[in-house]
């Protein structure tokens, strides 16, 4: 076992780091701050420590456990990271400080994501910096971003390219391929319109509408490979078709 990255920088610089987290109401903590938690921290906690929380969306939309993924797959132009106080409910609390990001038609979930904790360090420090103002209550429409599972993942051929393209940017889109699955790193929608849902063609697949382009595979049981090189080992026949 060894110290998560916190605790171990609290170590380094000679700072006390309680844990677990009951005993922070007694190590005289002025601010408590919350980044990607994934619990509910205890009410005796909260009355005891002021705290702000980080959350990667632009509230009050996608409140909860997958903001990131969530807003690509809803095909969200922008997004972004609020400092808000801590409630006892899901995301619930007021906004001191909030950034914006755009989501471009390349962004994927895993650079969004490093983008977005960079620009969330930059609030923390420039709000503590120059001093919490009074927050803002949330405004607008509540919308949930609920864990993903493996069916968010799962690439159905009848729907549109563009949908598909943001599944496959979220990371970990699988279909399946002679009865194994077959997951797909890197794909590129396209208007190619003459190819039924699933149909191959190259490293083209028919979808409900347009094609998707099939950039970087990993087929079960191997590693990470061109489309290309997977295909021409593959070989699929006429009949076949990804997802059957």
């Amino acid at each position: 076992p060894a110290p998560r990255p916190v605790p171990a920088a609290a170590l380094d610089l000679g700072l006390p780091g309680p844990d677990p987290l009951d005993a922070g109401g007694d190590a005289g903590v002025e601010l408590g701050i919350v980044v990607a938690y994934g619990r509910i921290v205890p009410r005796r906690v909260l009355a005891a420590v002021p705290m702000v929380n980080l959350h990667f969306s632009l509230l009050p939309r996608w409140r909860g456990a997958a903001p990131v993924e969530r807003a690509i797959l809803a095909g969200d132009r922008e997004t972004g990271v609020c400092l808000m106080g801590l409630e006892e409910g899901l995301d619930t609390g007021p906004v001191h400080r909030r950034s914006v990001r755009p989501i471009t038609p390349i962004t994927t979930a895993a650079s969004l994501a490093d983008d977005l904790a960079d620009d969330a360090a930059h609030l923390l420090l420039d709000g503590l910096e120059a001093g919490l103002a009074d927050p803002e209550p949330q405004e607008g429409e509540v919308t949930y971003a609920d864990k993903l599972d493996a069916d968010d993942r799962h690439l159905d051929w009848s729907e549109p390219a563009a949908q598909l393209d943001r599944v496959v940017r979220i990371g970990n889109a699988w279909t399946t391929f002679r009865g194994a699955r077959l997951k797909v790193h890197v794909a590129r929608p396209t208007n190619h319109g003459d190819l039924h849902a699933g149909e191959i063609d190259g490293t083209l697949v028919g979808t409900g509408d347009g094609a998707l382009d099939l950039v970087e595979v990993q087929p079960e049981g191997r590693g990470r490979m061109a489309a290309s090189a997977w295909r021409n080992g593959a070989q699929p026949a006429d009949h076949e078709r990804l997802g059957s």
